[in-house]
């Protein structure tokens, strides 16, 4: 299948089960892997026969700085369920990176990653 990638979105957000995670916020970087059928658009050179990348970006990063969630699986699944509702896509990987955890100790960062296609949501 082909994919529509968007790789390492920064967002600005204020997700996490603690209290001060919700005042102070950080960064988050989502990554989404869109598959659905490209063919038709490589051949036509017309946007409408794919998805608009642009259009992607503005609704995740709204939904991911509108909201405060709890757990990045939220963030992830009401990113997927957005994408997969709202744009012409088979299915959706979302990874979701949240670099400055609580956790004490040294790490890069702590992901969730999920996949979901239309049919998980009818």
């Amino acid at each position: 299948m082909d994919k529509v990638i968007i790789k390492d979105m920064q967002v600005y957000a204020y997700h996490g089960a603690l209290p001060e995670e919700n005042v102070l916020g950080q960064n988050f970087f989502i990554s989404l892997e869109m598959m659905l059928p490209l063919k038709e658009a490589g051949m036509t050179d017309d946007l409408t026969k794919g998805v608009s990348y642009a259009e992607v970006y503005e609704r995740v990063e709204k939904l991911a700085k509108e909201n405060t969630f709890k757990l990045i699986e939220t963030l992830a699944e009401r990113t997927a369920k957005l994408v997969v509702e709202e744009f012409p896509v088979e299915s959706v990987k979302v990874t979701v990176r949240k670099p400055q955890a609580p956790i004490p100790g040294q790490f890069d960062y702590v992901a969730v990653e999920i996949e979901r296609s239309r049919g998980d949501y009818e």
